[in-house]
């Protein structure tokens, strides 16, 4: 999947992303909250102007992952419980990869802080249910 648009609402409380198959034609969307539709939009745009000169929230975790020797592989987002999507991060650490359970949002706004960004993948089940 790829990330192919945001909405960001000023004067409600929805914000939205769009996930869009990379060979095929599925879409999926993910109401998120405004910090981290904020610090997607802020990274997709590379506005200089949107820099806040002090790391964020997903520039942390981007940061930590490095700082402790781990390579970030993917994201995947793995299950949907009664309307709430669920999120994996995979990480690569001496050999091992290691798996941090995280929100969709949290996850897909991380993977925009990498260069390239990192890979979004849906189970196909859940992204049958998002349809």
């Amino acid at each position: 999947m790829e990330l192919s648009r945001i909405i960001i609402s000023e004067i409600g409380d929805k914000q939205a992303i769009f996930l869009n198959e990379v060979e095929g034609d599925r879409v999926m969307q993910i109401v998120i909250g405004f910090f981290e539709a904020t610090s997607i939009d802020r990274r997709v745009s590379h506005d200089p102007q949107l820099s806040l000169g002090r790391p964020m929230t997903h520039e942390l975790m981007k940061s930590i992952i490095d700082k402790l020797g781990g390579e970030a592989q993917d994201i995947v987002i793995n299950e949907m419980v009664e309307h709430t999507y669920y999120a994996l991060i995979r990480i690569k650490r001496d050999e091992e990869v290691i798996e941090i359970d995280a929100r969709p949002s949290d996850a897909v706004a991380l993977a925009m802080h990498f260069d390239p960004p990192l890979p979004i993948y849906v189970k196909d089940d859940v992204l049958e249910l998002s349809m």
